[in-house]
């Protein structure tokens, strides 16, 4: 009897929900970058202290809800991939919030989440996992100008922000591309090994802990009013705990380049809020940036789908 096609029709099956999930922890980052803006520029909180509560507050919920799960024959071999990728995530999450101090929330949001899906497609194709051709070159190309329109529109959209800025905003966005690609990479094994729930509680952990460690260098202070600690509670609640969690239950079953092009549904709520909520409206040219670079990993998604990869 022939089982492969109902096999193989549970199989897109649970491709499809997984794309959804990491495609509902983008929007849930993307608000997020709304939040992180009205925190330091409403409330002069610092990034460092935003990003360490943001992980505290996720870690004891993961914890307290996935801790006793942990399996520690599955944890043990895999604790330098979980203190690398945690670390990783930290880092990630950190540059990206230090690029919204310099340039609001939007552009360093497309920054930071339109370039990794580029950055793990170059490295797969130097690796032999991925085909370079011409409709790669041209999906590449269309990303690499989209993202410079947007880089070099935004002292013209936004004259409140000086050139000093813009470069280390641009800077630090890119930088969280690198380290956030690197994370898409190596975390869905850890999902797989111990269970989305257990490996999100892991991560955070470690992010936490090397986030505290800023406490060296800035002080980290919890709040005293209610708004602020509203909104800390909603980044930690809802960015850490939900979005992680959809993310990680993704990446174990999607591949890091179709992991990379769902979230992009981040930078597109964050550019949308931005615009509707901040008034941060980009210019003709950063609008037809960003629309470049969107359908430039639009078309690498479908390249990829119709390869296969799920």
């Amino acid at each position: 009897m022939n089982t492969s096609k109902p096999q193989l029709k549970l199989y897109s099956s649970s491709a499809k929900m997984a794309l959804i999930a990491v495609c509902g922890a983008g929007v849930m980052w993307g608000t997020g970058a709304l939040v992180v803006n009205i925190l330091v520029v409403q409330y002069g909180f610092t990034p460092e202290n935003v990003s360490f509560w943001r992980f505290v507050i996720g870690a004891v919920v993961l914890v307290g809800i996935f801790g006793r799960g942990i399996v520690w024959s599955r944890l043990r071999p895999l604790l330098f991939t979980v203190f690398l990728s945690g670390t990783a995530m930290a880092g990630y999450v950190l540059l990206w919030f230090l690029g919204i101090e310099q340039m609001g929330a939007a552009v360093p949001t497309l920054i930071a989440l339109c370039l990794p899906p580029v950055i793990v497609t170059i490295i797969w194709v130097a690796r032999g996992q991925e085909t370079a051709d011409l409709q790669l070159l041209f999906v590449l190309s269309g990303a690499i100008i989209g993202t410079v329109l947007i880089i070099t529109q935004h002292s013209a959209a936004t004259a409140t922000v000086d050139s000093h800025s813009t470069l280390l905003g641009v800077v630090f966005s890119i930088g969280s591309a690198l380290l956030y690609a690197g994370f898409s990479m190596i975390s869905g094994r850890i999902s797989i090994a111990l269970g989305a729930g257990q490996a999100t509680a892991c991560l955070t952990v470690v992010a936490a802990v090397v986030m505290g460690l800023t406490s060296f260098f800035k002080p980290l202070s919890w709040p005293t009013e209610f708004p602020p600690q509203a909104w800390l509670l909603y980044l930690g609640l809802v960015t850490a705990v939900l979005a992680l969690l959809a993310f990680s239950w993704g990446a174990a079953r999607l591949k890091p380049t179709a992991l990379t092009v769902a979230t992009l549904f981040e930078p597109l709520t964050a550019v949308v809020l931005s615009a509707l909520l901040l008034g941060q409206h980009f210019g003709l040219l950063q609008w037809m940036g960003s629309s470049l670079l969107l359908l430039s990993i639009w078309g690498l998604g479908r390249r990829t789908s119709g390869k296969g990869e799920n």
